[in-house]
């Protein structure tokens, strides 16, 4: 029997210099009280919607996110009143510069209360940008509330046949609200991502910010008197478009504020919510098509010395033994990996590399690829599983789920091969007995 030590009520980091995080109570109970099984899914984190530059961020980090997006087709919605500053002008052209020039399509719908003025204003912005980005900008297009869906969809159309950008300006009024525009052209063109940008900025509760929700909890959230009850009662009408929005094919939707958008987008912290509409986490073995993302997540491990370094032949390893977690579909955003290592000769297996992005601590990411590698030892039919940290708090995420302290001479002796020595002294092992298959039972 180990002793299983109380819950940390922090994010934990730490296999093999690697990352955990872990569910946790807090500021939420309405989502257990209120919302049943929803419960654990609503996280806390810190709300950064600093205005900061793109280029405040790494190369590595923005391009881990650019390669989701490449290809693909992007629709931002936004009042052309929040553009009004030059530096809300700058982070917009900044983040639409990137996009553009990494092969992404843009729809870009503002709303204006005042067409003549508003419509200036945003051209003259428009050329602005082409001239920076050095790419051709087409001028703004206005669009009618009164037009049939087909209109407007073909108004888009005819731009982006030829450019990469559309702008069109949709007039403020209380009939058809810019969200809702803007849900109706995400479905009917299924534009990868939808980001809508209000200054309210992502779902909050209790002042502190939801970072990620799926459809299950979206839709406990809209039944009748649910977002009242929670605070949110204002913002039912921009829930229930990004709940239109997913069910009509849209793969994901962040709701965030305008000086926050590069972080939203192209950083693991994020500071907006993310919707996505399926299961709010799987766990899937890596394919090849994967190990270009995977490996710059692992190399910001290492460089934030949550990973420890390792070889270009030992990270090959680990990817050919790897699993990633996902938000949302099969190739939805990545949140977290690790690796299960095989030891023939001792019928065992390794949890190595565990490491989940910032913005999805305390989402249970890390326990679910824990989970995840306990049915996959069970199923290849190992005798054990075994993981080394350094951390405390990691140390109580593998008792919780049934690991216990053990030595280094109870897990394979290949482990320690060439290991460093003072590294092992600071060691924690835990090791995992797996039931034995029925067929090595004689059953």
């Amino acid at each position: 029997m180990c002793n299983v030590a109380a819950e940390s009520p922090s994010p934990l980091r730490g296999a093999e210099g690697g990352s955990f995080d872990q569910a946790r109570d807090g500021p939420f109970d309405w989502a257990q009280d209120r919302l049943g099984e929803t419960r654990g899914l609503f996280r806390e984190r810190r709300d950064k919607t600093g205005l900061m530059s793109m280029q405040a961020f790494s190369f590595a980090e923005k391009d881990f996110y650019l390669d989701e997006f490449r290809g693909k087709s992007l629709l931002f919605a936004l009042r052309a009143a929040d553009l009004s500053s030059a530096a809300d002008r700058q982070a917009a052209g900044e983040v639409l510069r990137t996009l553009l020039l990494n092969d992404v399509k843009v729809v870009l719908l503002l709303e204006t209360a005042d067409a003549a003025v508003e419509r200036q204003a945003v051209a003259a912005w428009c050329q602005h940008l082409g001239a920076t980005g050095k790419t051709p900008m087409p001028s703004p297009i206005m669009m009618s509330s009164g037009a049939d869906e087909d209109e407007l969809l073909e108004q888009v159309w005819a731009v982006l046949r030829a450019a990469p950008l559309f702008v069109g300006l949709w007039p403020a009024n209380p009939d058809v609200s810019l969200v809702a525009c803007a849900q109706r052209v995400a479905v009917r063109l299924k534009v990868y991502k939808l980001v809508l940008l209000d200054p309210a900025g992502g779902i909050t509760t209790s002042g502190n910010q939801i970072s990620f929700m799926n459809g299950p909890v979206l839709q406990e959230l809209l039944r009748q008197g649910e977002a009242e009850w929670a605070g949110l009662g204002p913002r039912r009408p921009v829930l229930e478009a990004v709940r239109v929005a997913l069910e009509g094919g849209v793969a994901s939707v962040t709701l965030c504020r305008l000086p926050g958008l590069a972080r939203e987008l192209v950083t693991y912290e994020g500071c907006g919510t993310l919707f996505t509409l399926t299961d709010y986490c799987s766990v899937e073995r890596l394919g090849i098509d994967d190990f270009y993302e995977v490996e710059k997540l692992m190399q910001r491990g290492e460089r934030e010395g949550y990973l420890k370094g390792r070889t270009p032949q030992e990270i090959t390893k680990l990817l050919l033994h790897g699993y990633g977690a996902r938000l949302g579909a099969a190739s939805g955003e990545l949140a977290g990996f690790c690796a299960l290592l095989p030891y023939p000769a001792e019928n065992a297996g390794e949890i190595a590399g565990l490491y989940t992005i910032t913005r999805f601590q305390g989402e249970g990411i890390g326990g679910r690829l824990i989970t995840t590698m306990i049915s996959q030892g069970e199923r290849r039919g190992f005798a054990y599983l075994f993981a080394c940290t350094t951390q405390e708090g990691a140390q109580r995420l593998f008792e919780r789920h049934g690991f216990c302290r053990v030595t280094a001479a109870d897990v394979p002796a290949a482990k320690w091969r060439g290991y460093d020595a003072e590294r092992k002294q600071q060691i924690a092992v835990y090791r995992r007995h797996l039931p034995l298959p029925e067929r090595r039972l004689g059953l």
